[in-house]
């Protein structure tokens, strides 16, 4: 089956890493790319590693209005970029919007693959989750769903890579002299994934999430994201590994584990990593979330979401391990 792909904002972080994996994707073609400061390039000169098939491709100016003929498009645009244009895509394409404008949008569905695979089969409009909800959310979804913890005292602390931000210009604030051998706590009580991981808490839990709090943090290296979630519970650390082990039976891309996980066990990688520690006399649970921000917390996901809304295999194109070292 030969599905033909679209990737717009292909130059940025998100969208290079779409390109890998669609490049090495057995059922998908790449036909189009496109950008804004990169329309004209030669997508080889983009990315010298690129398959020799696809060298001849040139990286065209992004118009919703005028694209080839295509299956599913990938949109890789910043936040507040993406819905006017999206809009006037044909109905017929479907899209994969990586960026942050359609979650929890009418007439889009919310991409989290792991925790609802089945609301996704069908549907030609899908929201993928933001890096952080994508680690966070997977590791609290079995406790939530059991009734472990509380959904109103969910404490969020998490750290990424410096490539979640996006590539940005030379005037970036994310470059090597600012970030290295920095932390930067950024976003305080208004970060962007808020409304998404709060929206999420209470679907799953049928409870209020007033209370979350959300702190990330930056850290100086390129691909990953933890969280460490602090909640209120009286389970232990085996009824939640138990709960977890349970929830993700069959599932392809998790793995609970009962040491801690560490952001390198991801890269490259569409796995999410979760585990817990407990102590219901203190009335405390500690769930801790992995990934690889540009994997499943973005393009790999992605790829997820359109092998679910093609009816593809969930894991075709992404079942390579991650890199190691």
């Amino acid at each position: 089956m030969n599905i033909r792909v679209g990737i717009v904002g292909i130059s940025g972080f998100g969208g290079g890493e779409a390109l890998r994996l669609v490049a090495g994707h057995p059922s998908f073609e790449l036909v189009y790319a496109a950008g804004e400061g990169s329309a004209g390039s030669r997508l080889v000169d983009r990315f010298p590693g690129l398959p020799a098939r696809l060298a001849g491709l040139t990286i065209e100016k992004w118009d919703p209005e005028n694209l080839p003929e295509l299956d599913v498009l990938f949109a890789s645009l910043p936040t507040g970029a993406s819905a006017a244009a999206l809009a006037r895509v044909p109905k017929d394409v479907k899209i994969v919007d990586i960026g942050g404008d359609h979650r929890y949008v009418d007439g889009w569905a919310y991409g989290l693959a792991d925790v609802w695979p089945a609301e996704l089969e069908g549907k030609s409009r899908v929201a993928n989750p933001g890096c952080f909800p994508a680690a966070t959310l997977t590791a609290l979804a079995p406790l939530l769903a059991n009734g472990l913890i509380e959904p109103g005292n969910i404490l969020i602390d998490a750290k990424t890579g410096i490539s979640g931000a996006g590539r940005g210009g030379a005037d970036s604030r994310f470059g090597y002299a600012e970030s290295n051998e920095n932390l930067v706590p950024y976003g305080l009580l208004k970060h962007t994934h808020m409304p998404e991981m709060a929206t999420t808490i209470e679907r799953l839990s049928g409870g209020s999430a007033a209370g979350l709090v959300f702190t990330p943090h930056l850290v100086p290296m390129t691909r990953g994201v933890l969280a460490t979630i602090y909640c209120r519970g009286r389970a232990t650390t085996e009824q939640c590994l138990g709960a977890a082990r349970r929830f993700y039976a069959g599932r392809s891309f998790i793995r609970v584990t009962d040491t801690p996980p560490q952001t390198k066990w991801a890269t490259g990688s569409n796995l999410a990593f979760v585990s817990y520690a407990a102590d219901s006399e203190r009335n405390l649970v500690i769930a801790l979330g992995v990934v690889d921000n540009l994997g499943k917390g973005a393009a790999g996901q992605a790829v997820q979401n359109a092998n679910l809304i093609c009816g593809l295999p969930e894991t075709a194109g992404l079942d390579g391990m991650p890199v190691w070292p």
